[in-house]
C-alpha cells in the first residue's frame, strides 16, 4: 500500500517561500506520477504541479509558474514542492498523491491519482 506524507506547511508572509516534502513509501512500480494539489476553505481540489519518476517535462498550474518548482529525489523517494513569491490566494491545505499509468497534462487532474497524503497548510498573510 502506497503512503506519502507531506511537511513544511506554515505561516509565511506574502513574498516568502516555503518548500514542501512529501515522503513515499509502499511502490508497486519505479514507474509513477507524482503531483502536488491543493485546496482553500470553499474551493475545489486544484492541481498545483506534477513530475513523472523517471523523465519527462513537469506541469503546472498557470497561477503558479514561475513561482513554484516540482522536483524529486528518487533515492529519497521524496517530491518537492519549493514555493517562492508567495500571495495570500496561495493559502490552501496542499496535497501529494500518485498514480500509476500513462504521463501527460492530465496529471494536473486529481481524479487521475489514486494514493493522498493527509496534507500539510499553507498560510499566507501578514
Amino acid at each position: 500500500q502506497v503512503q506519502l506524507v507531506e511537511s513544511g506547511g506554515g505561516l509565511v508572509q506574502p513574498g516568502g517561500s516555503l518548500r514542501l516534502s512529501c515522503v513515499a513509501s509502499g511502490f508497486t512500480s519505479d514507474n509513477y506520477v507524482i503531483g502536488w494539489f491543493r485546496q482553500a476553505p470553499g474551493k475545489e481540489r486544484e492541481g498545483v504541479s506534477c513530475i513523472r519518476s523517471t523523465f519527462g517535462p513537469t506541469y503546472s498550474a498557470d497561477s503558479v509558474k514561475g513561482r513554484f518548482t516540482i522536483s524529486r529525489d528518487n533515492a529519497k523517494n521524496t517530491a518537492y514542492l519549493q514555493m517562492n513569491s508567495l500571495k495570500p490566494e496561495d493559502t490552501a491545505v496542499y496535497y501529494c498523491a500518485i498514480y500509476y499509468g500513462q504521463y501527460g497534462s492530465r496529471c494536473l487532474d486529481p481524479k487521475a491519482y489514486n494514493y493522498w497524503g493527509q496534507g500539510t497548510q499553507v498560510t499566507v498573510s501578514s
